[in-house]
């Protein structure tokens, strides 16, 4: 009858972490979220690197992630549905930009703050946005060494 005590114990205790776990990759990868967002958007000429969970940034800080991405079929430009944390009010005159963590890092979503003293509503449009940088186009500049990057 003690066996059977001692492998219910570790039977629930094994249940537990894995609980556990599976609570903290649901925070970390933004799965769950933290409190209450609201949703602003912006469409970019270039999103690579960009998809459903990326992180939305200010100042370095994970404010947000990108809820929806997709082709806008009038302008032929990605528009990039994502969320901010409440209680961030971001100034209406703030840029978004897609920036990379580094060489072999991944891309997040950037946004760069204005000076306005009024702010963004939710479900708003960032109008003042800058595209994911090709490192495959900037390497073929350098080699080429021509301002197109076009071969000569």
């Amino acid at each position: 009858m003690s066996e059977n005590k001692t492998e219910v114990l570790v039977g629930g205790l094994v249940l537990a972490v894995a609980l556990g776990f599976v609570a903290y990759a649901g925070k970390t990868t933004g799965f769950t979220t933290a409190g209450e967002e609201y949703t602003l958007n912006a469409s970019f000429r270039s999103a690579d690197g960009v998809s459903t969970g990326t992180d939305v940034r200010l100042a370095g800080v994970k404010v947000g992630r990108v809820t929806e991405l997709r082709l806008d079929p009038d302008t032929y430009r990605a528009k990039a549905i994502f969320t901010v944390r409440e209680g961030i009010d971001v100034p209406d005159d703030s840029a978004v930009a897609i920036s990379s963590e580094g060489l072999l890092g991944g891309n997040y979503v950037e946004i760069l703050p204005g000076g306005s003293p009024f702010y963004f509503t939710p479900g708003d449009e960032i109008e003042f946005t800058q595209g994911s940088v090709s490192l495959v186009s900037l390497l073929m500049k350098f080699v080429s060494g021509n301002e197109d990057g076009a071969a000569q």
